[in-house]
């Protein structure tokens, strides 16, 4: 891994930098080609003036560059990230139906809404899209961190370190931040191409970023643009049963499933990262994004000889293959004031972030609507937005008795965070609804809102020239939740320039998303629904709902630092976490025709179809055991050019202390418990020799448990035994500015452990692969690339 150096820069009014011993961050598995530093303005990266995570070198601080992310060969953040830092996992493909649009995040293994997401230090804004599927990361509602162009990033921050109080709420696994480039001239003009083995999923992917002066005091601003087109796979098995029910049967072809694969979609994407210095000490800043992504999804496919599925053969006399369809618009925009005054260092600033995605099915039809002859229907939205204003200040100051100045770093926030459905057209959920995916019904349409006000203060200072200590305390008060205090102890002892030791003690809490309090969603399946009902609905109450309420967490670690030599650097951490009311699905309902109470409250919310119900609710109290180990190193020679070692080492071991037994079953707890791999290991080796460069990684994945579905035969537990790829890519440079490249991920074309038939035809033979396999599903990528450097 390459380090960063941080240099610093004095601006106007700002104090001089003190003196620290340098902070061992994690490495990570991928070395970037060329050295890179990253500027910081204001008087330390502590200082509320730097958009990097606060350097408590108590905390692990893993830091992945956007070389290295390009160097990777992914184009979605997410991926290259998780490709990059085996503490990460994600899964190609996290759920059916809506869920398959955004991909989660799983940081040490807990839930994707454990992790803060940060841009330039401050909050992003989550997203619309509920996972509201069974399936990996079931009943999250995280931030989308691949709506931000890879071309913008400088480099991104994975802090391994459950600190709330230090980054904020929501950080009980850690916390990602994402440093965009801050540079004052040039840019580059990337292009990729890539496909599967199999000869499908074709993508085209272009990119580029510039950045130029503002003035002649360090301002600048850099704009960067991405356009990713990526094209379906197909994976899933044969039909299993009857196509037709004559003849035809016998010759039919039944590779006509199409939902277990990457979904067809295009994703556009801007950025500006902007600094305007304005005189005697102040500086004006904006961050902004904005993504439009479209995305069809194949559902389940309709026999024409099965009368069970809903279908209106004279519409569709050989069968048909329905399609949920997504289109997203995602803005956000964070501006603000950066001054020193009164010997502190202040930033004042607005954010607001929206996220609206609006849905349709298409290829489908309501045949509860006599002789009608739509096919495509409007199925409602989703929106969720944030705003944010807050001021935050920092310094440095001698105390006397102490050997270092002691840091200091307070704020105050306000947040009104808001989340929308809209009603569907009424054919989309009149009577059975549009065949695969019903619309939003009149019991969906919800407008929430909430409340937060949050004050926090760090304190950073060493009792000895060589022990460190770190405070933290944070209140958040919720308007419809509670208040709440987190706080964190850290510490680091210095043997010498190369052994340190580390260890901390945090406390955490995040709430349930406003989502998760009010998202509807209906799963027809062959023969059976599964509706996921607001967990503030009466439905719901009647099932045995009781009000929301927050996850609270405490976590405790212990880690070593080391550069036994130089060039080589080597990271250990060990660490548990406990969570308590940990959110989570229930187990679906099987619903009782003869219960005349509940087929009253379906029907009045047009659900009578409903089979199965399931809703958001505090299910258990668990435990995660878990370490990492990293190390680099970095070989020079005369004749053969530098060679870069790396490998990584992450383990989690989630257990279930406890759980409301008459809410969970088999399935729920493994979703919880095995549906991310416990062991992820990584080794990589970079070469580089004058114009040529290669990248060789090997990666292994723990085994998980899969199950196909919520209830029924399917939900027999079947186990993915582990598996090794190999990524590789060569790189040459034809001109000083001017690179190509080819690569592969999944070298040797590495597919899961098939699925056995007995539970694949539960699922009409869909089921070949486990659809949340953590490397996917789909085989060998191969990839061309170009690059220009300007």
């Amino acid at each position: 891994m390459k380090h960063h150096r941080v240099v610093v820069k004095k601006r106007a009014g700002a104090a001089p930098a003190k003196s620290a011993p340098p902070v061992h961050h994690a490495p990570t598995s991928l070395q970037a080609t060329s050295t890179e530093s990253i500027q910081v303005g204001g008087r330390q990266t502590n200082s509320v003036f730097s958009p990097v995570a606060a350097r408590h070198s108590t905390a692990q601080v893993t830091v992945v560059t956007g070389a290295e992310l390009l160097k990777t060969g992914q184009t979605n953040v997410l991926s290259a990230l998780a490709q990059a830092n085996p503490a990460i996992t994600t899964a190609a493909l996290p759920g059916g139906g809506a869920s398959a649009f955004v991909q989660t995040m799983q940081l040490r293994g807990q839930s994707p809404d454990d992790t803060l997401i940060l841009v330039n230090g401050h909050r992003r804004h989550i997203g619309a899209n509920f996972n509201s599927n069974a399936g990996t990361n079931w009943g999250s509602e995280p931030s989308d961190i691949s709506l931000i162009p890879v071309s913008a990033i400088d480099h991104i921050e994975v802090i391994t370190e459950g600190a709330s109080a230090l980054y904020g709420q929501d950080a009980i696994a850690g916390a990602v931040n994402i440093v965009l480039k801050r540079d004052t001239h040039g840019g580059s003009i990337n292009f990729k191409n890539n496909g599967y083995y199999a000869g499908d999923g074709q993508g085209l992917d272009g990119s580029a970023n510039y950045g130029m002066a503002l003035g002649n005091n360090g301002g600048y601003l850099d704009l960067a643009a991405q356009v990713t087109h990526q094209l379906p796979t197909t994976r899933g098995g044969d039909f299993y049963g009857t196509l037709f029910s004559d003849s035809r049967n016998e010759t039919a072809n039944r590779d006509v499933q199409r939902g277990l694969g990457l979904p067809k979609s295009t994703l556009e994407t801007l950025s500006e990262n902007m600094s305007l210095p304005l005189g005697h000490g102040f500086s004006a800043y904006s961050t902004s994004t904005f993504s439009h992504r479209r995305a069809n999804v194949a559902e389940t496919y309709r026999s024409a000889a099965d009368t069970d599925t809903w279908i209106n053969t004279n519409l569709y006399p050989n069968g048909n293959q329905p399609y949920i369809t997504m289109d997203q618009y995602d803005f956000e925009t964070d501006n603000g004031i950066r001054a020193h005054k009164f010997g502190f260092a202040w930033d004042a600033y607005v954010t607001f972030g929206r996220d609206e995605q609006k849905y349709g099915t298409k290829d489908s039809e309501n045949v509860s609507i006599p002789d009608s002859t739509q096919t495509s229907f409007y199925d409602g939205a989703s929106i969720a937005t944030e705003l944010t204003s807050g001021i935050r200040g920092s310094r440095s100051f001698q105390t006397g008795f102490l050997p270092r100045p002691v840091d200091l770093k307070f704020g105050a926030e306000y947040r009104h965070d808001t989340f929308q459905m809209t009603e569907g057209e009424t054919a989309s959920w009149e009577g059975l609804g549009a065949t695969d995916h019903p619309g939003n019904v009149p019991m969906a349409v919800t407008n929430q809102n909430r409340d937060i006000y949050e004050g926090f203060a760090n304190l950073g200072f060493y009792v000895t020239k060589k022990w460190e200590w770190t405070l933290g305390g944070r209140v958040a008060s919720y308007n419809n939740l509670a208040t709440v205090e987190t706080g964190s102890v850290g510490t680091r002892y210095n043997f010498n320039k190369r052994w340190a030791v580390r260890a901390n003690v945090n406390t955490g809490y995040r709430p349930p998303t406003l989502g998760e309090m009010s998202y509807f969603y209906s799963a027809p399946y062959p023969g059976y629904t599964v509706d996921q009902v607001p967990a503030n609905s009466s439905i719901a109450r009647y099932l045995g709902a009781g009000n929301m309420k927050g996850e609270y967490s405490r976590s405790y670690s212990i880690g070593i630092d080391a550069t036994p030599v130089n060039n080589f650097h080597v990271t250990g951490n060990l660490y548990y976490i406990a969570i308590n009311s940990r959110l989570g699905s229930t187990k679906t309902y099987s619903v009782d025709k003869n219960d005349s109470v509940l087929m009253n409250l379906l029907a009045q919310n047009n659900l009578e179809s409903a089979t199965s119900l399931s809703y958001y609710a505090n299910l258990y109290n668990t435990q995660t055991f878990g370490g990492d180990f990293s190390a680099d190193y970095t070989l020079h020679t005369q004749r053969l050019g530098q060679f870069r070692f790396a490998m990584g080492i992450n383990f989690s071991d989630t257990e279930i202390r406890s759980a409301k037994e008459n809410f969970v079953n088999e399935y729920t707890k493994e979703i919880v418990l095995h549906a991310a791999p416990k062991n992820r290991e990584q080794i990589s080796v970079n070469w580089t020799y004058g114009k040529w460069s290669a990248f060789v990684q090997e990666m292994r994945y723990g085994s998980i448990i899969y199950m196909a579905a919520p209830t029924g035969p399917g939900s027999v537990p079947f186990m993915q035994n582990p598996a090794l790829l190999t990524n590789l890519e060569v790189d040459y440079k034809i001109l000083p500015h001017w690179s190509i490249g080819v690569g592969a991920n999944n070298v040797g074309n590495k597919y899961p452990t098939r699925v056995p038939s007995s539970i694949s035809h539960t699922q009409q033979g869909l089921t070949k692969y486990a659809s949340y396999s953590p490397y996917g599903f789909n085989g060998g990528m191969y990839y061309v690339k170009t690059a220009i450097d300007f």
